[in-house]
């Protein structure tokens, strides 16, 4: 049954079919082969079930809170106060791109806010200062993957919710892990930047300086304190985070910054309700076949095959890890997420892995599969804001995706990498 669900669904994307009608029309034909018709009135319950989940709610506020930091001008304040901080190095705009990834992180959880924030400012000042236009859009990408892994991760809400994990210790799990893609992706611009003489982009900037700078982006910077602060104490959800940051933003943005206009906020909202309806959709419908694939016990199924071939955790995982770079490759990222976690999380659980781990994991897996093609959704993202074509980003992406596979290898290797922060602070 779960094979012939499979092929339903794969057949049916490839017609070009909604991800969320393919898995409804997967899971009609499944509850049409257990021939028991009193079934599917659960296929609606779950249906509406999937979507009906108060931690959900933090997608749309963090995507929202990202969206009006792009229409308040707040996003210009974070890339000069990253021009202080790394510009005076070697391939500086290249750094900055990757430090101002790493603090817009801490706001929206989201590559492809991060992307096309970012890159439509440095992208065309990089090809001006002398780089080559595909590397800066290559950067660009590789950096963005940074979004969904430094809380707060529209990707860890999803798999937190669907495997009952703590969100708050997926968060505080991911800083490292995200700290590490970006100190990596800095030893690459170094590299390629010395051997391509790029430019310095500016003289090494006083304390002073710095300091009067960072003053000024307190107001940007003081969104993820609120975020990522009121989970780690305990004080909020992360729903009520998520919330709270919007109503931050927005106060910032009539009042202080006063570059926010009704205009500005209504197209916020509609960008964020266009976006969050897609992942409610999914969400939903992946519901209703994680319900019948939990029916019929594919998970303990699948937990006893690969155990069958290895009891090394690490193996596991790395053959895990395999699967889902694959099929990210040819999936839509937030229904690839959605579809593997029932299956994968429970084998990962049985065969004795860490569930935060394997969280983490999976989520930066999914997360590189944003920039791979064919269905990388940062490249068509860059080429659009970089003016680059599609298929030469696509030949030049490569050097990024190794970059991210290595760190992605490290964290398997190394748990301690990924749990030792929770512990610490008790969550």
């Amino acid at each position: 049954m779960s094979l012939m669900m499979l092929g339903i669904f794969f057949v049916m994307l490839l017609a070009g079919v909604p991800i969320f009608i393919a898995l409804l029309a997967a899971a009609l034909a499944g509850f049409i082969y257990l021939g028991d018709y009193s079934l599917l009135r659960i296929m609606i319950q779950q249906f509406f079930g999937g979507m009906d989940i108060f931690t959900l709610l933090a997608i749309p506020l963090f995507i929202m809170t990202g969206n009006l930091m792009n229409k308040t001008g707040i996003t210009d304040k974070l890339l000069e106060f990253s021009r202080v901080l790394v510009g005076h190095l070697r391939g500086g705009l290249g750094h900055v791109n990757v430090v101002a990834s790493i603090i817009f992180a801490g706001i929206s959880g989201s590559a492809a806010a991060d992307t096309s924030a970012i890159g439509a400012i440095l992208i065309p000042a990089m090809a001006k200062e002398g780089y080559d236009r595909s590397y800066a859009a290559g950067i660009t990408a590789g950096s963005s993957l940074i979004g969904p892994i430094i809380p707060p991760s529209i990707f860890m809400v999803l798999y937190g919710t669907m495997t009952n994990q703590s969100i708050g210790a997926l968060f505080i799990a991911g800083i490292i892990p995200g700290l590490m893609l970006g100190a990596a992706f800095m030893i690459m611009n170094y590299y390629y930047s010395k051997k391509n003489n790029y430019p310095i982009s500016n003289e090494k900037a006083s304390f002073k300086k710095v300091l009067k700078t960072g003053a000024e982006s307190l107001i940007a910077l003081f969104a993820p304190i609120i975020i990522i602060g009121g989970i780690i104490t305990g004080v909020v959800t992360p729903t009520e985070a998520g919330a709270a940051a919007v109503f931050y933003t927005v106060i910032v943005g009539f009042f202080i910054t006063k570059k926010l206009r009704i205009k500005y906020f209504v197209d916020a909202l509609y960008e964020t309700i266009r976006n969050t309806s897609v992942v409610f959709l999914i969400m939903g419908s992946a519901s209703v076949v994680s319900w019948l694939l939990k029916w019929e016990q594919v998970p303990q199924k699948f937990a006893g095959f690969m155990l069958s071939l290895t009891d090394n955790t690490t193996i596991l995982l790395m053959i895990m890890s395999l699967m889902i770079f694959i099929i990210g490759m040819f999936m839509e990222e937030i229904a690839a997420l959605i579809l593997l976690t029932p299956v994968l999380a429970p084998a990962a659980v049985y065969a004795g892995i860490d569930p935060l781990h394997f969280g983490i994991v999976m989520t930066l897996n999914i997360t590189i599969a944003l920039i791979t093609p064919p269905m990388g959704a940062c490249v068509y993202i860059v080429s659009a804001v970089g003016k680059v074509k599609l298929e030469t980003l696509f030949k030049e992406i490569w050097p990024f995706v190794a970059v991210a596979m290595t760190v992605l290898l490290m964290i398997i290797l190394f748990p301690a990498l990924v749990v030792t922060l929770p512990r610490l602070l008790g969550i």
